[in-house]
């Protein structure tokens, strides 16, 4: 259990650290800091809603939700036998993830996010649209372990 826990500390440290030079630097950039000309940039936003800015829950509903899911995922880990590193590394993940955006909605009222990759602007069916949300370290780690579960789902739940 002590990795488990150090592990999604580790996460949510990186994470902070990372929306602490958003919110120092980057906040101040209006075109943010671009690393590959019309496709990846550092870019500041703010994130009311949760997965793609989808607002489905007013932001107190968002708070329990993600309180209850972070409660019940360390409930699980805690009363689960399997200690395996893929089990450990997974739900590490998908908890130091959900904390690090928890954290910045007891903070800020919202979710911190700065990495762009802009694959699509433009017209779509006579709409515009951008293809590609902006998110944070927080929104990778959740996404990393969610791939993990759905791809090691055998070797994770039946290590061997």
């Amino acid at each position: 259990m002590v990795q488990f826990y150090l592990l999604t500390l580790v996460f949510i440290v990186v994470d902070r650290f990372a929306k602490l030079f958003a919110i120092n630097v980057l906040r101040d950039l209006p075109n943010g800091i671009v690393l590959v000309p019309d496709w990846f940039k550092l870019m500041y936003a703010e994130n009311l809603g949760i997965a793609f800015g989808l607002r489905l829950l007013p932001p107190e509903g968002i708070l329990l939700l993600a309180l209850a899911i972070s409660a019940g995922l360390t409930w699980y880990v805690w009363i689960s036998q399997n200690r395996s590193p893929l089990f450990i590394l997974t739900f590490a993940l998908i908890l130091g993830g959900g904390l690090g955006n928890l954290i910045d909605r007891l903070i800020f009222g919202h979710v911190v996010d700065f990495i762009y990759f802009d694959i699509y602007q433009g017209t779509l069916f006579g709409k515009y649209v951008s293809l590609w949300p902006i998110f944070n370290i927080a929104d990778a780690c959740i996404t990393i372990g969610a791939c993990l579960l759905f791809f090691f789902h055998d070797k994770i739940f039946n290590p061997r």
